[in-house]
């Protein structure tokens, strides 16, 4: 899911990490962890970053979605630093395949890869009144 928008007042809203905005992740990685290491993404792990410096990540909501020798998770996040998903995995040993964001907010994906629709009246509502 990509939003795109010329209000960049709602653009930084939606970005802004204090706003705790929730952006729903499906993600595809290699191998199974095991339960502890999914406790260890739920609650928070200790990741670097581009600038070298070292952050804790907020809680994530972590369940399977699809099971496999490389299985689905679903993944949701209150913060959204860049390459965050694969960096958590990657701290817990495991590689991520694949990232699809299906969520953001109230908004859910629902056009097909490629396709694009403009919001409605009421989601623009939804999307500005987030946070309050």
């Amino acid at each position: 899911m990509l939003l795109m928008t010329n209000d960049g007042a709602l653009a930084q809203k939606l970005m802004k990490a204090g706003t705790h905005v929730p952006k729903t992740y499906l993600v595809k990685i290699s191998g199974k962890p095991d339960e502890k290491a999914l406790e260890r993404l739920r609650t928070g792990v200790t990741i670097g970053l581009e600038d070298g410096t070292r952050v804790k990540t907020s809680p994530a909501k972590i369940r399977l979605a699809e099971d496999g020798a490389n299985p689905w998770y679903e993944v949701i996040l209150i913060e959204g630093r860049n390459r965050q998903i694969r960096r958590m995995f990657q701290s817990v040993g495991f590689f991520v395949e694949k990232i699809k964001r299906v969520q953001l907010g109230p908004l859910v994906l629902d056009v097909p890869p490629g396709k694009f629709r403009p919001l409605t009246v009421r989601e623009v509502a939804q999307l500005k009144n987030l946070g309050q």
